[in-house]
């Protein structure tokens, strides 16, 4: 395994575009621990977004992983240009001569994307956790460290949408193609969710809970839900509105877990499959 990741990252030090999209998303990540200094005027309220508390334990698990997952867009790009770059170099051919297997190949890619996807996670606790202890009013162990589902959560949307993007990038080999399936299959998801609600409205079926869930990225969506109702200031509001009408259900759900598993499993094993058909 050592082996196999020092391939991939030897291929990654060398990567110009792959350090700096990288560098811009610990940046962003980084500036998460200003916002809480942000004023705000909002209904009645004035004052700063950590006085809202949302930064509180355990809130801050839940915002930070929502809003960082919208991120993960730029480490998907360092995977499909450096998957789409060995082809246009011949790494690939050269690591086969060199006396790598295509599954040892495959495997050595599906490990730099585990190994991404845990950096991530680990990035976005570290972050998280000291946005908490800066500005939370509990410091409870007990509370500080409730609600890790929404990492665990987040760790499994990032590893489904890497292994995603790296099947993207072996089937079409080209980083542009690559995205833009990624783009075009974003796209027809959102286009199936909205017939599947469409005929659920018509004939009072329950097609969209079951696509919610089985689609790739529907699953990945879903295992973090919305945090902006968790806030007493937006939650209060809705209340006054819907008189108490609406209740919002916050955890991870087992489906999604599985679907996205599944998901990674699937994708994983195509790349696999494309890479052991073709002659490179």
């Amino acid at each position: 395994m050592k082996r196999l990741l020092d391939i991939e990252f030897h291929k990654f030090r060398y990567s110009r575009s792959s350090k700096i999209l990288t560098i811009i998303y610990l940046s962003i990540v980084a500036l998460m621990m200003l916002v809480g200094m942000i004023k705000i005027d909002f209904n009645g309220f004035s004052g700063s977004f950590s006085d809202l508390g949302i930064f509180d334990f355990p809130y801050v698990w839940h915002v930070s992983t929502y809003f960082t997952s919208f991120l993960k867009i730029f480490i998907a790009i360092v995977i499909v240009s450096l998957t789409a770059s060995e082809y246009s170099n011949r790494t690939i051919k050269q690591n086969l001569i060199d006396g790598l297997s295509k599954k040892e190949l495959i495997l050595s890619k599906f490990y730099f994307v585990l190994i991404l996807a845990v950096l991530t996670t680990l990035v976005v606790f570290l972050a998280s956790l000291t946005l908490g202890l800066i500005y939370s009013d509990y410091n409870e162990i007990g509370i500080i460290f409730s609600d890790l589902q929404f990492i665990g959560a987040f760790f499994l949307g990032h590893l489904v949408f890497f292994s995603f993007c790296l099947f993207a990038g072996i089937l079409l080999k080209r980083s542009a193609f690559a995205l833009g399936f990624v783009a075009v299959w974003w796209l027809f998801e959102g286009a199936v969710n909205i017939i599947a609600y469409v005929i659920d409205k018509a004939y009072g079926t329950q097609v969209y809970d079951y696509v919610l869930h089985i689609l790739p990225l529907n699953a990945m969506a879903n295992l973090i839900k919305q945090p902006f109702t968790r806030i007493d200031l937006i939650g209060s509001s809705i209340n006054q509105v819907t008189q108490g009408g609406l209740v919002f259900d916050y955890q991870v759900e087992w489906i999604d877990v599985a679907s996205v598993l599944i998901w990674s499993s699937i994708f994983i094993y195509w790349a696999f499959a494309l890479l052991k058909r073709r002659d490179l």
